[in-house]
């Protein structure tokens, strides 16, 4: 039998609130997000000192630190468990691009390991540059070894499974709205954004958050009226819109009172679901009228968002 690794790729979060201004200077120094042709590094110290001490008391509000680390760790734990039941020998890191474990120490891993397979799976199921494409370059820069065991998985907007586990969330949450006025609830798909810049150079992002959120209606009948939006906007660029803050005015505009809003780019609770949309936008739908206001949770350790991850390493591995 053979031995095979799974590198699962994601952004990460501060572990402390000592560690929110190392880990924002990590993320403006990314070539693939900010590209600053002189002086890179000294932009990364002046933003993120700048940004920190009001980054620091979302975290505080949120619990001190980002929840993203332990649910990948969850989702790492879950799925090596799951592929070791193949009988095979999986071996299941987690390689994160902002913060720790970084890249660099999964990379050494698979260096020593003597793997004849190693998957590469980034935990975002839409590939951007900013995401993807970032981390598989961070990756090529830190290892040191042959690169034909690889096999990299790029994008999984559609996968069956996926879809299903965001279905399965969706209906956990319309189970919290009052029962006589779920028949009018309006799903809110709320994505990070990016740059229009990167879409118009032919980034699949956009389209592919599109493709998610069509397939999760289709499984799902149409069962509610449904809406697109984006969110975490940084500088002044022209970014993706509509914004998820002008989407929650504008429908509560038109007189829709009960909103589960759905977090369709990330697949576990981080600082952009747990404060910027349970939080800073439930203020905006207070301020507005909203009646009722849900923020879907996040996949974290859902048994079939993991089953999806299983299916994509074993079909994607040649057979023994």
């Amino acid at each position: 039998m053979g031995k095979n690794a799974v590198v699962l790729f994601n952004l990460g979060g501060p572990d402390s609130l000592d560690s929110v201004e190392p880990f924002l200077y990590n993320l403006f120094q990314d070539p693939d997000i900010f590209k600053i042709p002189v002086g890179q590094k000294l932009f990364a110290k002046i933003i993120s000192s700048r940004r920190a001490p009001k980054v620091v008391e979302e975290y505080k509000l949120i619990g001190g630190k980002s929840p993203i680390n332990e649910w990948t760790e969850r989702q790492r734990s879950m799925l090596e468990e799951k592929l070791n039941q193949t009988g095979s020998r999986y071996d299941v890191y987690t390689a994160m691009r902002y913060w720790k474990p970084f890249t660099e120490e999964a990379a050494k891993k698979i260096e020593s390991g003597n793997y004849d397979k190693v998957v590469m799976l980034p935990l975002y199921p839409h590939y951007s540059i900013t995401t993807t494409g970032s981390s598989f370059n961070e990756w090529k820069r830190k290892y040191r070894g042959p690169e034909d065991k690889f096999i990299y998985i790029d994008h999984y907007p559609t996968h069956e499974k996926y879809i299903a586990a965001l279905n399965q969330r969706i209906d956990e949450t319309i189970e919290r709205f009052p029962e006589d006025v779920r028949d009018k609830i309006h799903l809110v798909f709320s994505a990070h954004g990016t740059p229009v810049y990167l879409v118009k150079k032919g980034d699949p992002y956009s389209l592919q958050i599109k493709e998610t959120m069509e397939a999760v209606m289709k499984a799902r009948n149409y069962s509610h009226p449904y809406h697109l939006c984006f969110q975490s906007k940084v500088g002044p660029q022209k970014w993706l819109e509509p914004a998820t803050d002008d989407m929650i005015k504008k429908l509560a505009s038109e007189g829709h009172k009960h909103l589960l809003v759905i977090p369709v780019s990330f697949v576990s609770d981080h600082i952009e679901t747990s404060f910027e949309l349970d939080i800073e936008y439930r203020h905006v739908a207070d301020e507005c009228g909203i009646e009722n206001y849900f923020v879907m949770t996040g996949l974290n350790d859902s048994p079939l968002f993991i089953e999806a991850l299983y299916d994509l390493v074993i079909k994607n591995l040649p057979p023994e």
